[in-house]
């Protein structure tokens, strides 16, 4: 982002999305109007039509994540690492016993960085930030460490987009005996996720991501048996997920004020998840938008982090071009000019940027992003788009 938000140029947006750019971004991410208009009443957070809300909300979630009786869900106030700290700091073994993080990016390597901080044993396969694990290299990590009793391992690293095989790894876990956690905070609601299927046992995710809510809550659905043991385990009352789901379900209300106004745009979000045709249609939708963007920007000569077989529809990572005329800033201004905002790709190695192809976006949005990008690239007098070293 600029240094100096002053100094961004105004812009007309596209019809439909006047007022503010597009977010291209892989959450906050743009969001329909019926979701916004939901946030505008005020709701009393102890009134029964918020605590029948809330119920639904968790009901819904459990439904789209495939869950059966054995699974509960628990809302937490906060973005998508409050919930990861949650759940790491609720069921990660405090001594004896290891948590595994399978890292290939910046979410992964977080993980293990809470781990640390909160005092729980933790080792890692890491990957860099461009490669998937395999199933056979955790296979042969909890093999070879018979003290690893949880895995943790990101759905989409949202550092490059990478997809990783959470299906095939989780049946590596299960067999073994060990507790599958996934961090499905960029893929839940578009990407193939179920909770039994997979073999997972706890999975967090975020109001602001695929299922096109607002910020303002996470969540986490796990195990009723992993939360029932979990009681007095948690480092920090506020993250504490055994007190906050016994709240939950003792009252329906939360141990401290909810975002309400975030939790009725998510149950509106859900709505329109459901009308569109559910995840599958939902990924069908993001997986146009990737081909539209990416063809076009392939056919200019700008070359992709990842190869086809490793991206998902989420975000695609765009190595920088080497051009002397290329200034990212420039490049981010010029965009955000015309109704694009993007995230720059600093979280990787080689200098990138990334474009988001979630949220209420379509092919026709990704060819007015492809038009603002040769515009903004031919105004810079940049020609050379080999990627940068």
């Amino acid at each position: 982002m600029p240094a100096d938000d002053a100094q961004v140029p105004s812009f007309k947006g596209p019809e439909g999305q006047e007022d503010m750019p597009y977010l291209l971004t892989p959450g906050p991410l743009t969001t329909s109007r019926t979701v916004k208009l939901a946030a505008l009443a005020d709701w009393g957070s102890r009134d029964i039509e918020f605590r029948n809300l809330v119920k639904d909300i968790r009901n819904g979630l459990k439904t789209l994540s495939h869950c059966d009786e054995n699974y509960e869900c628990v809302i937490m106030q906060g973005s998508g690492t409050f919930a990861i700290e949650a759940a790491l700091g609720s069921f990660c073994p405090a001594k004896r016993k290891k948590t595994l993080v399978v890292a290939n990016g910046a979410y992964g390597d977080r993980a293990v960085q809470i781990l640390e901080r909160i005092d729980r044993p933790v080792i890692k396969i890491d990957k860099g930030d461009s490669q998937s694990p395999t199933p056979a290299e955790v296979a042969a990590a909890l093999d070879n460490d018979r003290s690893i009793s949880h895995v943790w391992i990101i759905h989409c690293e949202t550092t490059s987009g990478i997809i990783n095989p959470i299906t095939e790894i989780g049946h590596e876990v299960q067999s073994r005996g060990r507790v599958f956690m996934v961090d499905a905070m960029s893929s839940f609601g578009a990407l193939p996720l179920d909770m039994r299927r997979d073999s997972i046992d706890v999975m967090v995710s975020s109001s602001n991501k695929c299922i096109e809510g607002i910020p303002g809550f996470s969540y986490v659905i796990v195990k009723r048996p992993l939360l029932e043991a979990c009681g007095g385990q948690c480092h920090s009352i506020v993250l504490d997920l055994y007190d906050q789901w016994k709240g939950l379900e003792t009252n329906g209300q939360f141990r401290f004020t909810p975002p309400t106004h975030s939790l009725v745009a998510f149950r509106q979000a859900m709505r329109e998840l459901e009308e569109e045709g559910g995840p599958p249609a939902r990924l069908a939708r993001y997986q146009r938008n990737a081909a539209a963007l990416l063809d076009a920007l392939k056919a200019m000569g700008l070359v992709p982090l990842l190869n086809d077989n490793e991206r998902g529809p989420i975000i695609q990572t765009i190595l920088q071009p080497k051009d002397p005329n290329f200034d990212f800033e420039t490049f981010y201004k010029g965009l955000r000019a015309r109704g694009f905002a993007i995230y720059p790709g600093k979280l990787t190695k080689k200098p990138s940027f990334r474009i988001g192809t979630i949220g209420r976006l379509d092919e026709n949005v990704m060819k007015d992003v492809v038009a603002a990008i040769k515009d903004v690239l031919a105004q810079m007098g940049v020609t050379d788009m080999s990627p940068a070293e």
